[in-house]
């Protein structure tokens, strides 16, 4: 599997740093090759295409969060710890690295819509695993348990989205994990009716 060799890797973290430099429409092929410090044709031994190495920084990186949601909740802790830190860790991974949080809060936008529609399949995987949290709580009674999972869930993500897509617009000069706590108090309020 292409994941497993050794460049490929390489190439998604030059990548991401090419597309948040360079909008995605401008990071030809041949700029990823040279932030990875790669000949242009190594590339398409791991890649079809640009398109092919977009999709590909979205699922790996998206692949972190997944994986650290699944560890929240596997602790067993309640469901306010599990959102409270799934909030934390979301804004502390974006707020680590720069370059990934203008391609997933910016370039991602601009892309056409084949691309989001690849895009938004693997971040459903993450919605699926915010909608456990929420359904848990309304079942042991911490959340509203006559809310909509569906707004439930639009209302969180939604939130923690606008927040970090206003800090990147904003040119990262604020620390944005400060924000994380004023945020989990406000959706918390909200959920618990």
């Amino acid at each position: 599997m292409k994941r497993n060799k050794p460049k490929y890797k390489q190439i998604i973290d030059a990548a991401v740093i090419a597309i948040a430099e360079n909008g995605y429409h401008q990071a030809q092929v041949s700029k990823i090759a040279k932030q990875a410090g790669v000949a242009d044709g190594t590339i398409y031994l791991y890649f079809k295409n640009k398109e092919d190495i977009f999709i590909s920084v979205f699922q790996e990186k998206m692949a972190v969060f997944v994986e650290n949601l699944k560890e929240i909740i596997q602790q067993g802790k309640s469901s306010t710890e599990k959102l409270s830190q799934m909030i934390d860790n979301h804004f502390q991974v974006l707020a680590n690295d720069h370059h990934l949080a203008t391609v997933t809060q910016l370039e991602l936008r601009q892309s056409n819509k084949e691309l989001r529609v690849k895009i938004n399949t693997i971040l459903k995987e993450y919605l699926k695993l915010l909608d456990e949290i929420l359904i848990e709580g309304m079942t042991n009674g911490e959340f509203d348990p006559t809310m909509d999972v569906r707004v439930a869930r639009q209302m969180v993500f939604g939130t923690i989205d606008e927040n970090i897509t206003t800090w990147v617009m904003n040119e990262f000069r604020y620390d944005l994990v400060e924000i994380a706590p004023k945020v989990r108090k406000l959706l918390l309020k909200g959920l618990k009716g």
